[in-house]
């Protein structure tokens, strides 16, 4: 029996924020996964290594964790006034899905440069020294995005000295604004409430704030699910049984939010709505031993990302974040100590972050203007990946 040879693809590994993914552009694709559908979807998913019933990816280019199995798409962009359109599909580990309902924040830091390295951005547009400052189109949120992205000698800076909670070493600082990071025109709170009740049965009944700002997200008191804030991943993903309820409790909260017609939906749906819980400020010492003082923060944090509690925190559940915590009155904001605030730190699982955003009520219906919060990006690895052929005789 023969065997055709693998298919070249030309590819970039990028980290961006606390995630990293397979970065791609849209011209460089074999013409049947230039567009959506059945023959992309098979492709990314060889390439990351999934459905991987050992739950390794020994065999692709993904991490095996929601932070770390994704894939992005970049294309000259067919909007108005923008640089880029930027695609993202979120990698399921153990299933043969793409999740293409959301966006990556994390992974939106590293677009810029990626873009600007790849052609995508006008040459007049970028500067020879200073600050790029690049307009990408979220396709899959239809939502403008602005990653200032700095420039030395006319390449992308990627050394420096700003540092994230949640990645090992320092690299340059990339500032990223969502703007109007809520969904359409009308309130945010799907309900129109800042804090629902949320009845899931045999597990029982909870105050939530859910919200649609950066991604659709569900925030519950840390305290009613049992829990304080200050958890670290081994305290959720070592349960089975924990995990179970999670997402029992997340697919009832999408029914609610209206982003599912049935609870059997929700299975297909993994990337969205995000599950998080929130606590009042309070001591701990992060995954790699770093203590974070209760004077640190305003509030606690930990979200959930396709199934596991995330090693640090999602990019756009940190826009829902800073959001919720900006209106008087969410479960995110009383648990910050209530008030207004255009800025809050919070504490995640590898340790803290500062978010800003900018809220408004209009007509009795809250609207987020903008959010913005500092990341940082670098190209791990360029060239090309190899897959199987997947064409058919």
């Amino acid at each position: 029996m023969s065997f055709k040879p693998q298919m070249k693809i030309p590819a970039t590994y990028m980290r961006g924020g606390t995630s990293k993914g397979v970065f791609f552009n849209l011209t460089d694709l074999p013409l049947a996964a230039q567009v959506p559908g059945a023959a992309r979807d098979a492709m990314l998913l060889r390439v990351i290594g999934s459905p991987d019933p050992y739950g390794k990816h020994t065999d692709g280019m993904g991490g095996a964790t929601s932070s770390t199995s994704k894939t992005v798409i970049l294309s000259k962009s067919t909007q108005v006034d923008h640089d880029v359109d930027y695609l993202f599909g979120q990698v399921a580990i153990d299933k043969p899905f793409i999740d293409w309902s959301g966006n990556c924040g994390n992974l939106t830091a590293a677009v810029g440069a990626f873009a600007i390295a790849n052609g995508l951005v006008d040459a007049a547009r970028i500067p020879h020294d200073g600050v790029a400052v690049v307009r990408i189109w979220q396709a899959n949120i239809q939502k403008t995005i602005i990653a200032h992205v700095p420039m030395t000698n006319g390449e992308v800076q990627e050394t420096g000295d700003f540092e994230l909670d949640g990645v090992t070493f320092p690299a340059a600082e990339v500032v990223v604004e969502f703007m109007d990071p809520s969904d359409g025109e009308g309130d945010m709170f799907p309900s129109g409430n800042l804090v629902d009740t949320l009845e899931v049965p045999g597990i029982g009944t909870f105050p939530v704030t859910m919200i649609n700002a950066g991604i659709p997200t569900l925030f519950f008191n840390a305290e009613d699910l049992g829990y304080d804030g200050t958890e670290l991943q081994d305290a959720i993903n070592g349960s089975t049984e924990v995990l179970k309820r999670f997402e029992t409790i997340r697919a009832h909260g999408a029914l609610k939010m209206g982003l599912i017609s049935d609870l059997s939906e929700a299975e297909a749906r993994q990337h969205t709505p995000k599950i998080a819980f929130v606590g009042k400020p309070k001591a701990y010492v992060s995954s790699s031993g770093k203590a974070i003082a209760q004077t640190d923060i305003d509030v606690n944090v930990r979200a959930l990302s396709m199934g596991k509690l995330h090693h640090a925190m999602m990019g756009t559940a940190a826009v829902a974040i800073a959001t919720a915590a900006a209106i008087p009155g969410t479960l995110v904001n009383l648990a910050a100590g209530g008030g207004e605030r255009s800025v809050v730190t919070f504490g995640h699982p590898s340790g803290t972050l500062r978010v800003g955003a900018e809220a408004k009520c209009v007509n009795g219906q809250w609207q987020a203007t903008k959010a913005i919060m500092s990341r940082s990006a670098r190209v791990l690895m360029e060239g090309t990946v190899r897959i199987p052929n997947l064409a058919s005789d």
